[in-house]
């Protein structure tokens, strides 16, 4: 998303359905696993419930963020989460709105810094 100069610090591009804590480490998970995980493996990696994970995997597909592929290994069940290629690419887009939100914010953050410390109440 461009940054418009109206409305700098509006950020657009943080897509709620991302943005919700376990959803945001359920995609970082998927992104660092391109061949997808099994249910388990995302559930113990991102620390949720089995209903818990169920839910934030139906947003995801609803979205279609994410393929949720069900079948069986031998006698048990087995599901398997993948990204899919729009939900690759959003993705992609969305951390870089959120490294500009990152950067705008440690930037306003070192100015402060900088006066707190000028005027003695922060030590160089």
């Amino acid at each position: 998303m461009a940054k418009t100069d109206s409305a700098p610090f509006s950020y657009n591009g943080l897509d709620r359905v991302i943005h919700e804590k376990a959803r945001l480490g359920l995609l970082t998970s998927l992104m660092a696993h391109p061949n997808g995980l099994a249910f388990a493996n995302l559930k113990q990696l991102c620390g949720l419930t089995d209903g818990n994970l169920s839910r934030h995997l139906q947003v995801l597909q609803e979205a279609g963020l994410v393929d949720v592929t069900k079948g069986y290994e031998g006698n048990r069940p087995h599901t398997s989460c993948r990204l899919t290629k729009s939900g690759r690419r959003r993705f992609l887009e969305y951390l870089i709105v959120l490294e500009r939100l990152v950067r705008d914010a440690a930037k306003a953050a070192g100015k402060e810094h900088r006066l707190l410390s000028r005027l003695g109440i922060l030590p160089t």
